[in-house]
C-alpha cells in the first residue's frame, strides 16, 4: 500500500469505533492491572503525537528516548508530546506544540488524521490524548537536548512484526514489574507508549 492509502484508510477508520482498552491490555505491565489506581481531582491532560511519515519508500514514524532525569519517565521511550497548557485550544494543538517543542518539527505540514483512546498513566497522573497525523516528507528532526535523548525513526514494518514482541521485567526505583514490551531497534517500548502502539496496530489491521 502507498503512503497515500495507508493515510487514507487510516483516516477513515479512526472516524469509527476505536479498539481502545481491548487492545491496551495486551501491552499492560501488570503492575497496572494489580494496582489499579484510579484518576483523581490532581489528575492532569496530556497529548502525543504518532506522526506518519514517507521515506526511501517506506512508511515511518518518530520515537523519542528520553533522557535521564529526576522523574518516572527518565530513559524511557515515547511519543514526542507532553502537558496541556491553557494556551493551547484543544488538545490536538498541545500534541502539536509538544512535538515542535520536542522534535523540531513544522506542524503546519501536519495533516490531523484522528485520534486513539485516551490513556491514564497512573505514575505521572496524567490522561495522555493520542494523536495521529502524518507529514508528505521526510522532516528534519532537532531534538531539544533538555528533552530528548535520541529521535529513533522506526518503519512500519518493524512495528508489523509480532516477532518484536516479549515480555520481561522492568526494575523501577527498586521495584521489579512484568512488563510486555516492543523490541525496536536496541529499545525496549513498554508501559503507556507499548499500550498506545497496540491500539495503533489495531487500527492499522482493521483499515486493511
Amino acid at each position: 500500500m502507498d503512503f497515500a492509502s495507508f493515510t487514507d484508510a487510516i483516516q477513515r477508520r479512526l472516524q469509527q469505533p476505536l479498539p481502545g482498552v481491548a487492545a491496551h491490555q495486551r501491552m499492560m505491565a501488570g503492575a497496572r492491572m494489580r494496582l489499579n489506581i484510579k484518576p483523581n481531582e490532581r489528575t492532569r491532560k496530556s497529548a502525543i503525537l504518532i506522526l506518519f511519515y514517507p521515506s526511501h519508500g517506506e512508511i515511518y514514524l518518530p520515537l523519542i528516548l528520553r533522557p535521564l532525569y529526576d522523574g518516572v519517565h527518565a530513559g524511557q521511550m515515547a511519543f514526542p508530546g507532553g502537558r496541556h497548557e491553557r494556551t493551547d485550544e484543544n488538545l490536538v494543538r498541545t500534541a502539536l506544540r509538544e512535538a515542535q517543542e520536542e522534535i523540531g518539527i513544522r506542524v503546519s505540514d501536519v495533516n490531523v488524521l484522528g485520534e486513539l483512546t485516551e490513556l491514564f498513566i497512573p505514575p505521572s497522573n496524567f490522561f495522555v490524548q493520542p494523536v495521529v497525523g502524518m507529514m508528505n516528507y521526510r522532516p528534519d528532526f532537532y531534538p531539544d537536548p533538555r528533552e530528548v535523548e535520541e529521535v529513533v525513526e522506526v518503519p512500519l514494518d518493524m512495528l508489523l512484526d509480532e516477532t518484536i514482541v516479549g515480555d520481561t521485567q522492568i526494575d523501577i526505583k527498586g521495584v521489579k514489574i512484568d512488563a510486555p514490551f516492543f523490541q525496536i531497534q536496541n529499545h525496549k517500548v513498554w508501559g503507556a507508549t507499548a499500550m498506545m502502539i497496540s491500539e495503533l496496530l489495531a487500527v492499522i489491521d482493521a483499515a486493511k
